[in-house]
């Protein structure tokens, strides 16, 4: 068995792949790299199979119709024979250096026999045109250098979670909680955080920049105005995640605080990128994700509604609207949204 899983989803991804696949190449035979070619119509396909065929032992390439970057992660996870696994995105890469400590990390845990359910380590968002690079760390809230519960961590800051490119899985718990990610849906990667959470047990953290994170294409899904045009997938994905959040049933606090504060994040995105698009459509959208959310869990909903975030974006009229774009715009520039 490999030791790590990385499935990388490939839709026209000739032009930055070669740099991802290169940055993994050096676990050898430790990990394996799961290429999907999720319907590309240039040279992915090829790409991936040049890769498989050089280096048979490390890479498999897949090849589907398109069905979306959930559906090429849950090839991944079909295909997965690692016992960890990992998503990294075909324009984004991982640093060397920090790679080979998660390597050694995740060979300790199986040599002494201390498996784990996740393993979360440092990102840094590679942002094109700033100056200083924004770095995701945890060392103030997770303990390092010892496998940990929920019970030992601390209170996690505004802005602060744990992102699809901070997480490694243990492939199992992914197959026993029946994660399925929804085909032909963009943003799927918080689905694919949150679903396992409350499944999570045994944690552990490598405080090293792991994972970089590329922003600045002009077609790159998580920007804005992308965003707003896929406004309903994201709704969507926002809905898909109260429905899984079950959080009645969650008995431990601090897992069930996280659970609130990280849905709050999304539903707050979703609810700003409806206001910014200043449609009366979306802004009815708005009032209705809203009432969604009443409807399935009240409880959730006054956390939600009436915290400090809730209570920004739900300021009346259009004055109100401009003070929330405006509290979300320095949000961005504090946390490093897009």
């Amino acid at each position: 068995m490999k030791l790590l899983s990385v499935v990388i989803p490939c839709y026209n991804s000739q032009d930055y792949m070669r740099y991802c696949i290169e940055s993994l190449l050096p676990g050898g035979d430790d990990v394996e790299i799961l290429i999907v070619n999720d319907g590309s119509v240039d040279q992915t396909a090829q790409i991936a199979d040049d890769y498989a065929m050089k280096y048979p032992s490390i890479v498999k390439a897949i090849h589907q119709e398109n069905g979306g970057h959930g559906e090429a992660v849950n090839a991944g996870i079909r295909n997965a024979s690692g016992l960890y696994f990992k998503v990294v995105d075909s324009d984004d890469w991982v640093d060397i250096r920090a790679y080979m400590k998660i390597i050694e990390s995740l060979k300790n845990l199986s040599d002494n026999d201390s498996l784990v359910d996740m393993v979360i380590s440092n990102f840094v968002y590679e942002k094109e045109g700033t100056r200083y690079k924004k770095i995701m760390k945890y060392d103030n809230v997770l303990p390092q250098n010892k496998v940990f519960s929920w019970d030992d961590i601390k209170q996690f800051r505004k802005g602060q979670y744990i992102l699809m490119h901070s997480v490694i899985y243990r492939t199992q718990l992914l197959l026993d909680c029946g994660l399925e990610l929804p085909k032909h849906t963009f943003y799927v990667d918080n689905l694919y955080v949150f679903t396992p959470l409350k499944h999570v047990k045994k944690i552990y953290y490598v405080n090293v920049d792991f994972y970089r994170y590329f922003i600045g294409r002009e077609d790159q899904s998580v920007q804005e105005n992308i965003m707003i045009k896929r406004i309903d997938q994201q709704i969507k994905v926002n809905k898909l995640m109260i429905e899984e959040a079950n959080l009645e049933l969650i008995e431990n606090p601090k897992l069930h605080h996280y659970l609130i504060r990280h849905l709050e994040i999304v539903t707050v995105v979703s609810a700003i990128l409806l206001i910014r698009s200043g449609t009366v459509e979306n802004l009815q959208k708005k009032r209705e994700l809203w009432r969604y959310i009443k409807d399935t869990d009240i409880q959730l909903y006054h956390s939600l509604k009436f915290g400090i975030m809730g209570n920004l974006i739900n300021l009346p009229g259009r004055a109100g609207r401009r003070i929330s774009v405006g509290a979300y715009k320095i949000s961005q520039k504090l946390v490093g949204f897009n």
